[in-house]
């Protein structure tokens, strides 16, 4: 909300924003994996200066799974600032300027007028993002190679697993198939609920 007011540097601004979504899935994960070393790694040793401990295994036990989720919001959140971005420039900009002559203030603007306008930007955003994450393999298998935690077993790398290490390829097919009808599925209440909303309406 705030890049949309024009300021000096706003393209350059949101250019750095862009780049965690530009950089190859393989370098991102190299990134994070380094900084997330037990030994050597930037997110102990700044734990470690400000006196809330360090050393934590991040890449192992428990904690695995925090940081493949914060290394997959690092990656996959600017695809989300650059498609609300476009959604709020769509916005006429004559429409923010008559709710502020009828004395409407920055939050009244932003609840009645941003936020509907995102509402459908918003909806195809999450299921977008639901479906790539939930099948997501590439990130998960470089963070952590093919030791990856139990914590961090996801159904994509469980359905590696199964068919390329045990051989147990009915297995795998099954857990692909089963993956598939359920992400169908999401997908088709989804529609079922955006149809029904817009009827509605």
């Amino acid at each position: 909300h705030l890049l949309q007011r024009p300021f000096r540097g706003r393209f350059l601004v949101r250019g750095l924003f862009l780049v965690p979504y530009a950089l190859p899935i393989y370098t991102a994960a190299m990134i994070w994996k380094f900084m997330l070393d037990r030994s050597d790694g930037v997110v102990n040793a700044a734990l470690s200066g400000a006196g809330l401990g360090g050393g934590n295994f991040w890449l192992l036990g428990g904690n695995a799974f925090l940081s493949l989720v914060v290394t997959a919001v690092w990656r996959l959140w600017p695809f989300a600032f650059l498609a609300l971005m476009a959604g709020m420039q769509s916005v006429p900009g004559d429409l923010y300027d008559a709710a502020e002559c009828d004395g409407a203030g920055p939050w009244q603007r932003f609840r009645f007028i941003t936020l509907p306008v995102l509402r459908p930007v918003a909806q195809v955003l999450a299921l977008v993002l639901f479906l790539w994450t939930f099948n997501d393999f590439n990130l998960p298998y470089m963070l952590f190679d093919q030791s990856v935690p139990s914590a961090a077993n996801l159904v994509s790398v469980h359905v590696y697993q199964s068919s390329f290490l045990t051989w147990n390829f009915g297995l795998g097919s099954a857990m692909s198939t089963l993956l598939l009808l359920f992400l169908l599925a999401v997908v088709l209440l989804f529609l079922a609920a955006t149809s029904w909303r817009r009827r509605a309406s």
